[in-house]
């Protein structure tokens, strides 16, 4: 094939880059809002068709008469054919309870990638000469200590929430010094290779950074997972950028740089609502749990069923449902709709209260209640339904535990100590539904459920719901 038209094809790369680039752009504004949340999915992945169907076409046309870049296309087919298989496989299996760890999974795998992209950029970047040489070795040991750090972060994000290793974090002596260390280490490292550009000092911020990764992640807790995914999401686009860069690829440079950013944004507004510093993220300083009175508080609960529940909320004038992971677990996001359109029904005011890290994820709770068309207009975010909780008759905790946990701001002593909850305690009457007396995913006992206007409505949230519909029916 000619090189003219390689470079034309080249060029119709180029534009299709553009193109995915605009319509990545479109599916990040889509996605800020439910009502166009769908159209915002269909953009991202448009854009992706046209990414993959550009990057064939390029390396088709290269393919052509050259025995190297033959090879190359048929791994980068394999790669597709396999990768495809295997994400349409997970997609159809996962529940929704397993999208946490499998995204921080994911994002192993850009980790992992941006790796072996900066290792080959290392040996196979003969040519280069003066500043473009420098510029390179800085690419390939920055990208590569990306890579890393995501990489390991990512599998002790995955293994965490899955319960594959324990929530709590890890307290080795020195932490925060470790952690300062190793980035002026690679600092120093980082010009090092930049003067004299060595193999092993590769294989020693190769290894730094995967250290690093996994301490980072390891040391925080299990109630600062959600942030903690979200951050991770911000390392991967970083390490999706600095790939595009070893790679000549504007658009892994934009779309590495768009996740990135918006990662990273996400990560501060979260931290904002835990009332968390953003830099001690970065740092993993989350999860040192202080002494708290309230991780052992006790006192006397008062249990409920499900009759004296639906007596309760066929009398309420106002209902607020705060739901958390538990509900998750039970899939009792459809009987909770179908509550919610009773009591409505019924002439109930009733309000979804969601809290910003309620779940494992960053609007996890958001897509449980869209998925059982709940509308969009009587879910509401922490800082909009707040207000309303002391003037309202009931409010429903499902399977919530630290996001409406009185100690946040009672207890200055404790792990969760002014982190920003949904003040549900205000209300008259809280019903918390849970399995059992246990503490929350961070671990720390919740005296909500031993106020006098909270009752506990103990077993599994589905059925417990399903039994209030039918007691609902009855009345």
């Amino acid at each position: 094939m000619s090189a003219a038209l390689i470079g034309a094809s080249g060029a119709v790369a180029g534009a299709a880059y553009i193109v995915a680039a605009l319509l990545f752009v479109l599916s990040l504004a889509g996605l800020s809002k439910h009502e166009t949340a769908r159209r915002g999915v269909g953009f991202g992945i448009t854009g992706m068709t046209i990414a993959l169907a550009a990057t064939v076409w390029v390396t088709v046309t290269q393919a052509w008469g050259s025995t190297s870049a033959t090879v190359g296309l048929v791994l980068l087919l394999v790669a597709v054919v396999g990768g495809a298989a295997i994400g349409l496989w997970r997609a159809r299996s996962v529940e929704m309870t397993g999208m946490p760890e499998l995204i921080a999974l994911f994002h192993s795998f850009v980790g992992l990638a941006a790796v072996l992209v900066g290792w080959n950029g290392a040996l196979d970047g003969e040519g280069l000469h003066g500043a473009l040489r420098d510029i390179h070795h800085a690419e390939v040991f920055i990208g590569v200590f990306i890579g890393g750090v995501t990489f390991t972060g990512s599998i002790v994000a995955y293994l965490k929430l899955s319960a594959k290793i324990s929530s709590k974090p890890l307290m080795l002596p020195g932490k925060n010094v470790l952690n300062v260390g190793a980035l002026v280490l690679f600092l120093a490292l980082t010009v090092w290779y930049v003067i004299t550009p060595e193999l092993w000092l590769l294989i020693v911020v190769t290894l730094l950074a995967l250290a690093l990764g996994w301490h980072l992640v390891a040391s925080i807790g299990g109630g600062d997972m959600p942030v903690v995914v979200s951050m991770l999401n911000s390392y991967s686009g970083w390490a999706a950028a600095a790939a595009g860069f070893l790679l000549n690829n504007d658009l892994l440079i934009v779309t590495g740089a768009l996740v990135g950013s918006s990662g990273a944004y996400l990560s501060f507004v979260m931290c904002k609502a835990m009332n968390r510093s953003f830099l001690s993220v970065i740092a993993g300083g989350f999860g040192i749990a202080a002494p708290s009175a309230s991780a052992d508080a006790e006192g006397e609960h008062r249990e409920t069923d499900a009759e004296q529940v639906a007596e309760l909320l066929a009398a309420a004038s106002s209902v607020v449902i705060t739901p958390g992971y538990g509900m998750a677990v039970a899939q009792a996001q459809y009987p909770v709709a179908e509550l919610a359109s009773q009591l409505r029904a019924r002439g109930v005011d009733v309000k979804f209260g969601i809290h910003p890290v309620a779940g494992r994820l960053p609007g996890h709770m958001n897509v449980l209640l869209a998925e059982a068309k709940v509308p969009y207009d009587i879910v509401l975010e922490m800082d909009e339904i707040n207000d309303d909780l002391a003037s309202t008759s009931v409010v429903l905790v499902i399977g919530a535990n630290d996001t409406v946990n009185p100690a946040a701001s009672e207890d200055p002593g404790s792990p969760i100590a002014g982190m920003p909850v949904l003040r549900v305690w205000e209300a008259e009457n809280v019903v918390v539904f849970k399995r059992s007396m246990a503490s929350g995913y961070a671990g720390v006992q919740n005296p909500l459920f031993f106020r006098d206007n909270a009752q506990m409505l103990f077993g599994d949230a589905k059925d417990r719901v399903e039994d209030i519909l039918r007691a609902l029916a009855t009345s």
